[in-house]
């Protein structure tokens, strides 16, 4: 069974005022800022796709090697009795990892459905392909939205136990105390017994984070640069690319990689009838890629309201999917 909830144009139209909303507050806001969600367009979907690809980049590495070796200990982690349930991906993407796993339950017998849940209804359109012909047995519905919104659509579509996956570090696309917030919001939109699954990239040496952000090709820097190229097509904005230059950093004190774009000039943008002004040298704060210790893992969970079951790290140790129950 392969079911794909699509928006009909009431809900292309609210998400494009979103979208310009956010757009124009976030860039009145001083410092300016971006939301990295909007990265995933088509472009900046294939774009990720070839981040995940390189040398550099890391994080998918290990958490494929968890997904890929040790399959058959993420499934007794996550659902140990076997019993039907609600496999349910924040931000799945291509489920390039999720995938394995897949591929596992079904062979064991497993009754359960997978619910991708991803903003860019372009990736999930992928993903129902790919999975159509190369797991046919699988249930699956997508769902294309915000993560909570879909969460409780996900809710009113099954009562059975939900499993949550949040791979790929996204919750490192968060500051600590948005990370705080998501999970606590997390913990309120699940039942009792309930299991969250996510990916935390650890705390290591300084100089292998900055690489993995800051390649030498250039693609995380067409990566970022791609949101304001999506500005201009979908808001009518007059953004010179040219004018813009991508700018990492990293903090081995804090663990937070941060993304800037630097505005190389005074210059004036419009986005439709609004001007957003910028001076020589501002900053867009892009995105921020969160590092962790084990103790504000531990941290984490204990204040939104969830107790530790397990966790799996790949081989380098660089990397751990930690799974938490709602108690």
């Amino acid at each position: 069974m392969n079911v794909q909830v699509n928006p009909d144009s009431k809900i292309e139209n609210y998400q494009m005022d979103n979208f310009r909303s956010d757009v124009l507050e976030g860039l009145k806001r001083i410092p300016k800022k971006l939301s990295s969600k909007y990265f995933y367009d088509k472009t900046g979907d294939g774009l990720f796709q070839k981040i995940m690809a390189m040398p550099e980049y890391y994080l998918t590495k290990c958490e494929l090697d968890i997904f890929k070796n040790k399959t058959a200990d993420l499934a007794q982690l996550i659902i140990p009795e076997n019993e039907p349930f609600d496999l349910i991906e924040l931000g799945a993407g291509d489920a390039m990892k999720s995938t394995f796993l897949l591929k596992y339950l079904i062979e064991k017998g497993t009754d359960f459905t997978y619910m991708p849940i991803d903003i860019s209804g372009n990736i999930l359109s992928v993903l129902n392909e790919k999975l159509n012909a190369e797991l046919p047995a699988l249930k699956i519905i997508s769902l294309e939205g915000e993560y909570f919104e879909m969460l409780q659509k996900a809710a009113s579509l099954s009562s059975r136990k939900k499993v949550i996956l949040f791979l790929g570090s996204n919750i490192g696309n968060m500051s600590l105390k948005e990370a705080e917030s998501f999970c606590f919001n997390l913990n309120q939109n699940l039942a009792s017994g309930d299991v969250v699954l996510i990916g935390f990239d650890l705390q290591k040496n300084p100089h292998t984070i900055l690489n993995a952000y800051n390649d030498k090709a250039g693609i995380t820097a067409a990566f970022n640069l791609n949101l304001l190229t999506r500005i201009n097509r979908e808001l009518g904005a007059d953004f010179n690319l040219e004018q813009f230059q991508h700018y990492q950093t990293y903090d081995p004190l804090t663990g937070a990689c941060r993304s800037f774009l630097v505005s190389l000039k005074d210059q004036n943008i419009n986005i439709g009838n609004d001007t957003i002004s910028f001076s020589e040298n501002e900053l867009i704060d892009m995105e921020i890629s969160q590092k962790f210790s084990p103790e504000k893992i531990k941290e984490l969970g204990e204040k939104s309201g969830f107790r530790m079951i397990g966790e799996i790290k790949d081989s380098k140790k660089w990397f751990v999917d930690t799974a938490w129950q709602v108690k």
